[in-house]
């Protein structure tokens, strides 16, 4: 039984594969919801979509207010001060969704992660540090916050990873999705970086890429 509670919608009878998918600040698992029917997965694919909700925690950022939140995010600058060992404790929950895809018979290698801003945050420190295969990795918008203290795992070394930016994104800039990307290629990472013409947000260009890397990585 996960801690967490989380939205699932399935594409088809008895999935054998799945996409955990974390929201962003403030947010909750209905944001990406409606993403699902755009992603244009074939119609034999069987995929079960994950949509936990953070917990609330108070957020520096915002005045220390209340909110449903990965982490906390102390200040905005280009060197984003987050609280990294809350970002270890999303993780170790959202781990739990993997772990309950497994049981439900789903292995590790068709488990894929996704993450927004700082739902991506806690997607790049499972993921890379997962002791088994995953599917992939997919960031929007977001940054690679403990890729100094990460405790990698060889198992997803050679992981399939996208990330995605807005070219006008006013809360996580663009050079932080760009720093993500050249950390993960001095690391050795498989990673694609791609811009979009918008802010922080997603588009439907991006939802159409998504569509297609899981198609690759899943063998749709």
């Amino acid at each position: 039984m996960t801690q967490l509670q989380a939205i699932e919608m399935e594409t088809g009878a008895n999935p054998d594969a799945a996409v955990i998918w974390l929201h962003g600040l403030g947010a909750s698992g209905h944001d990406f919801e409606p993403v699902v029917p755009e992603l244009k997965l074939p119609d034999s694919a069987a995929v079960r979509f994950i949509f936990p909700h953070a917990p609330t925690m108070p957020v520096t950022i915002n005045g220390g207010m209340q909110m449903p939140a990965w982490h906390d995010i102390k200040s905005l600058d280009l060197e984003r001060a987050v609280d990294e060992a809350q970002i270890r404790h999303s993780a170790d929950l959202v781990r739990e969704f993997i772990e309950q895809e497994r049981e439900r018979g789903v292995p590790s290698e068709r488990i894929v992660l996704a993450g927004f801003s700082q739902g991506g945050a806690v997607a790049y420190e499972l993921a890379l540090s997962y002791p088994d295969r995953l599917a992939g990795l997919m960031a929007l918008s977001s940054y690679f916050a403990t890729n100094a203290t990460i405790q990698r795992s060889e198992a997803n070394q050679g992981l399939p990873i996208r990330v995605y930016h807005g070219t006008q994104d006013p809360m996580v800039p663009e050079a932080l999705g760009r720093h993500s990307e050249s950390t993960l290629r001095e690391l050795g990472y498989n990673v694609r970086y791609q811009t979009f013409p918008m802010d922080h947000s997603v588009c439907l260009e991006e939802i159409q890429d998504i569509g297609a890397f899981l198609r690759e990585i899943l063998a749709l």
